[in-house]
């Protein structure tokens, strides 16, 4: 067995079972560390497939942003209340049932799929090295030259979405509504 395969099953087997103490733990912070663990896998199965800016995405929009915004939320929410932040049991079995039926869908479409053709697959294959060029500096030249000013857009529109948040906030915390 090659061993760039024996890494993949490593990660996606602990996408796999981090994704199952999401699932299946009745602590917020814990499964929100283990959703870290899974996003971390993604993010690892994106550079195999070839993805590299996807995944360095993926590590600093989710693992980065989101998630560590959800961890000082429940934090700082477990110490407000003073209780531990845990989920019902008929949220978690909800949450169980939806997991199981999206696995099937992704089960089916990976088994579906012809992974034959993916660059780090071929070329492994072929010389046990695997040669890739990158597709962050094109990415890049494309978002500073043609796609210039979508970019700025949508860097204008998170700028207003964070001023009316703060605006918002500072509204709650005053008493005012």
């Amino acid at each position: 067995m090659n061993f760039l395969l024996i890494i993949f099953y490593c990660f996606a087997a602990l996408m796999v079972l981090s994704t199952l103490v999401t699932l299946f733990t009745r602590n917020v912070l814990y499964a929100a560390f283990s959703l870290i663990a899974t996003f971390f896998g993604v993010a690892v199965l994106y550079l195999f497939a070839g993805a590299d800016f996807v995944a360095i995405t993926q590590i600093l929009v989710y693992i980065g942003g989101i998630l560590v915004l959800i961890i000082f939320g429940i934090m700082l929410t477990h110490r407000i209340s003073g209780q531990p932040v845990v989920t019902k049991v008929h949220n978690q079995i909800l949450g169980v049932l939806i997991g199981i039926g999206l696995f099937g869908v992704l089960a089916y479409g990976i088994l579906q799929a012809n992974l034959d053709h993916l660059p780090w697959i071929e070329t492994a294959t072929a010389t046990g090295k695997i040669i890739q060029e990158s597709t962050v500096q094109p990415l890049g030249v494309l978002l500073m030259s043609r796609y210039i000013f979508p970019f700025e857009l949508a860097a204008l529109l998170l700028l207003v979405a964070l001023i009316g948040a703060a605006f918002i906030a500072k509204g709650r915390g005053s008493g005012e509504q």
